[in-house]
């Protein structure tokens, strides 16, 4: 069984983590994992282009390290930069300490204010020292577009019967996603639904 929103106990762990925006107003967040990645980045900020729309790039510390410009890129025009770790660690499996230091070294790379766990896994002993200095972020909605078995139908399917007031709805910045082949379509329904897509953490 597939879970496309975070469970309550989640929730319920983190109360000051960020999972959905608080609003009755049909608006939407768009974020993206994992980037940069040349072979990705620049497809999906030509589309946001052509949409007029901003989003968050959650990036991994590597690849921002090896690909500084396409950081510079998402920046120049107008998207938001969030840290998504520097070696893209578990949580859970991870002590505290090389946890909290592994996303510290990704901020000078990424973001030194604002964090998405990897996997969206988290210790609360972990989330009790990065609350401290950094927003966290989860998200409300997750339609499985980085995995090959589930397609890019099911995936669609998911973001256009799903997406609900606040939802903050993560996609995957690499080639292996299919967030590209959905995004314009998904962008054109939003927008025709009467959705706004934006930043409002």
């Amino acid at each position: 069984m597939r879970l496309f929103r975070p469970g309550f106990i989640a929730c319920c762990l983190y109360p000051e983590a960020i999972f959905r925006i608080k609003t009755t107003e049909k608006l939407l967040c768009l974020t993206f994992d994992d980037g940069p990645n040349p072979d990705s980045t620049p497809q999906l900020l030509d589309i946001l282009d052509q949409h007029q729309i901003k989003a968050v790039f959650f990036c991994d510390g590597r690849a921002a390290e090896k690909y500084p410009d396409l950081i510079n890129q998402i920046s120049s025009k107008g998207h938001i930069i969030g840290n998504h770790s520097y070696n893209h660690l578990n949580g859970w499996k991870t002590s505290t300490e090389k946890y909290v230091d592994d996303i510290d070294k990704a901020a000078a790379l990424t973001s030194g204010s604002l964090f998405r766990p990897p996997y969206g896994r988290l210790r609360f002993e972990q989330y009790r020292k990065l609350k401290k200095k950094y927003k966290i972020v989860f998200w409300d909605l997750m339609p499985y577009d980085f995995d090959d078995s589930f397609g890019a139908e099911n995936s669609l399917k998911i973001l256009k019967s799903k997406i609900r007031p606040g939802s903050v709805i993560v996609l995957h910045d690499n080639p292996n996603s299919v967030a590209i082949k959905i995004l314009e379509e998904f962008l054109t329904f939003a927008v025709k639904e009467g959705y706004r897509l934006g930043i409002k953490f």
